[in-house]
């Protein structure tokens, strides 16, 4: 008993109420509400960080000697292992076809060809850039021409490969009321000793976060719909999408490319923001092909990490 004459297991019922509903939201993430201020994409964005949650709650436990919120833990424990519990032991299958690199580059990354040199360190066979500036350019060019002889770039986005490339065009995604000026999509068929694969690079619009607005990202919703019935028109076949999709999977503004395409397996690799990553933003998905494994690659002169995959046909 305690000084106010209540046993272990009826102190702590705010803690343990507490970690009810953080594991409620690791258990069902869509059950939170987007109508105000998105704050379902929200709680989906940083869901991984909920475990942090965990601790905080130990302790509280501990020192109020609650059983009651100690064993409210369990389900916390339970629902996040559930959800993530694969990414600790993720590791790539054995056996892929080729290799992957996916990057924005930042348009205020001070070194381009220090950065498509470093890209190339991962000996991908295709190369998907954004934030390309007229400036920098000529140094991706110049940098990346020896080893991948194809390249398309359309607007602010890139894609450079080994393969040839055919049937290059840009991608549509501007979302309404974006001007014409904003072209951040291309689409290419890249002719592979494979197969052909329909490869999609996109750069969806940013989110924003405000004490007025929320979790902002009406436009990227949009832009990810358009994206979404893009992918949907592609003729039965392989399809690859490379992007800075400024959404993690989980995200369900994603949901119209995610339900098409299959996202890489459980793993982290966080690359956004380089500095102190806290979610993975660049993705890299297929359809009638399998991304056996996704990591991330050493900090260039951009604010996002590059993140490299491994596709199998």
């Amino acid at each position: 008993m305690d000084a106010r004459g209540r046993s272990a297991w009826r102190r702590g019922r705010v803690p343990a109420s507490a970690a009810v509903a953080v594991a409620c939201v690791l258990a069902f993430p869509g059950a939170v509400p987007n109508a105000a201020g998105r704050l379902g994409s929200l709680a989906e964005t940083f869901l991984p960080w909920l475990g942090l949650t965990m601790p905080v709650l130990l302790v509280i436990a501990l020192v109020r000697r609650s059983t009651t919120a100690l064993l409210a833990l369990l389900p916390v424990a339970a629902a996040w292992l559930g959800q993530f519990g694969g990414a600790l032991t993720a590791d790539e299958a054995p056996g892929y076809d080729i290799t992957v690199v996916q990057h924005n580059v930042s348009d205020e990354n001070r070194d381009p060809g220090g950065t498509a040199r470093a890209l190339m360190e991962a000996r991908p066979q295709m190369i998907a850039l954004q934030e390309l500036t007229p400036s920098a350019l000529p140094s991706y060019r110049a940098a990346l021409a020896a080893g991948y002889p194809h390249h398309a770039v359309h607007g602010t986005v890139g894609l450079w490969s080994v393969y040839p490339l055919a049937d290059v065009r840009p991608l549509d995604i501007r979302p309404p009321g974006f001007g014409a000026d904003w072209n951040r999509g291309l689409r290419a068929t890249a002719v592979t000793p494979h197969g052909e694969a329909a490869v999609h690079v996109a750069h969806l619009p940013s989110v924003r976060l405000g004490p007025t607005t929320g979790f902002g990202s009406a436009a990227r919703d949009a832009s990810a719909a358009l994206l979404g019935e893009a992918i949907a028109a592609e003729r039965p076949g392989t399809v690859i999408l490379l992007g800075d999709l400024n959404a993690t999977v989980d995200d369900r503004g994603l949901a119209p490319v995610t339900s098409r395409l299959r996202p890489a397996p459980p793993a982290f690799a966080f690359s956004w923001p380089a500095a102190l990553p806290l979610a993975r933003i660049d993705q890299v998905m297929a359809r009638s092909a399998t991304v056996v494994g996704i990591r991330t690659l050493p900090a260039t002169g951009s604010d996002h990490l590059p993140v490299a995959a491994r596709i199998r046909w």
